[in-house]
């Protein structure tokens, strides 16, 4: 699929942003006006037109976004690396009933771009592990995921 741009998430991307994954997040930072990139791994895709995610509430994102809307969220799957970009809106600034300030984003998706070079694929996703205790770590994990998709 390299260079190909869609207007909407493909049937092959929708599940991968189904289930919590790493992706970055870049927002126009409002100081610099220059690219501020985030790690996340709390994000959802309500359909194919729209993606959740939640990030801590005091995160310079945040602002970056009350100030310029535009955003790209970059994924590594389905075999490639996509830059999905659109315009952020917060829907709330605390999420209910998570015991984290968690802020509650989505994104409108204006386009979807294969953005791997040519003649090449992933082969190996992203792995990561929460550090801290795994328990508490599954257990909230559970409720911002429950978040998003409601």
């Amino acid at each position: 699929m390299a260079n190909q741009v869609e207007t909407v998430l493909t049937e092959e991307l929708l599940p991968f942003l189904r289930e919590e994954n790493y992706v970055t997040v870049a927002t126009v930072d409002h100081e610099s006006g220059g690219p501020n990139v985030n790690a996340i791994s709390w994000v959802y895709a309500q359909d194919n037109s729209h993606i959740r995610f939640a990030v801590d509430n005091r995160s310079k994102m945040l602002v970056n976004l009350q100030k310029q809307p535009r955003i790209t969220i970059t994924m590594l799957g389905a075999g490639s690396t996509y830059a999905i970009s659109g315009n952020a809106k917060v829907i709330t600034e605390k999420i209910d009933n998570i015991p984290l300030k968690l802020a509650l984003v989505e994104i409108k998706i204006r386009e979807v771009r294969d953005v791997m070079f040519y003649g090449s694929k992933i082969t190996t996703e992203p792995k990561y592990e929460k550090t801290y205790d795994e328990e508490a770590a599954q257990k909230l994990d559970s409720q911002v995921m429950s978040a998003l998709k409601n």
